[in-house]
């Protein structure tokens, strides 16, 4: 394994090709209530979604979401990660978890994680997450690892908030300013 990560509970490691079988068990319908993407249709749809989603943000960002591995039995829990939305010319923070790994303060630990490998060794400017609107705990998240409530708006007919957090923002929490 290439942790590119770690936290006290968990690393972070690129995805690879084998991962799909991950990809499967962790997009359920109730983990993917928010986020409006279709369920993986069987291996060669989670492998396109590895190939064609996944790894390109590795090769051309240096960026991505990012397999997340209990360090304590090396089970994968989840996702998370920082992706280049083109688009939008921004970079977004996301999580996804195992049901059963909800409450465990996980997605907050990863994603402080995230942020700080976004703006210490990646030189961001500016890192935004987004939630659908009934998405509370998704909400708390964001709030937790020190985004900043920006606006609601709708995203393909979505309903969702936008949070931000820019690196003078994180420099000055991080001084306890």
């Amino acid at each position: 394994m290439n942790p590119i990560l770690e936290t006290n509970r968990f690393i972070l490691r690129q995805f690879t090709l084998a991962d799909a079988p991950l990809i499967i068990a962790l997009n359920t319908p109730i983990v993917l209530k928010y986020v409006h993407e279709p369920l993986p249709k069987g291996i060669a749809d989670a492998e396109r979604i590895i190939q064609d989603i996944i790894l390109p943000q590795y090769a051309l960002y240096q960026l991505g979401r990012f397999a997340v591995i209990r360090k304590e039995t090396g089970d994968f829990v989840g996702w998370c990660g920082l992706k280049f939305l083109q688009e939008e010319n921004e970079i977004d923070l996301g999580y996804r978890f195992l049901e059963k790994e909800w409450g465990k303060g996980i997605a907050t630990e990863t994603a402080n994680a995230c942020i700080k490998f976004g703006f210490v060794e990646r030189y961001l400017e500016k890192i935004i997450g987004r939630a659908h609107i009934e998405n509370i705990a998704s909400q708390k998240v964001l709030e937790k690892a020190g985004l900043v409530f920006e606006k609601e708006l709708l995203e393909q007919e979505i309903p969702i908030k936008k949070y931000s957090l820019t690196a003078a923002q994180y420099q000055q929490k991080k001084e306890g300013n």
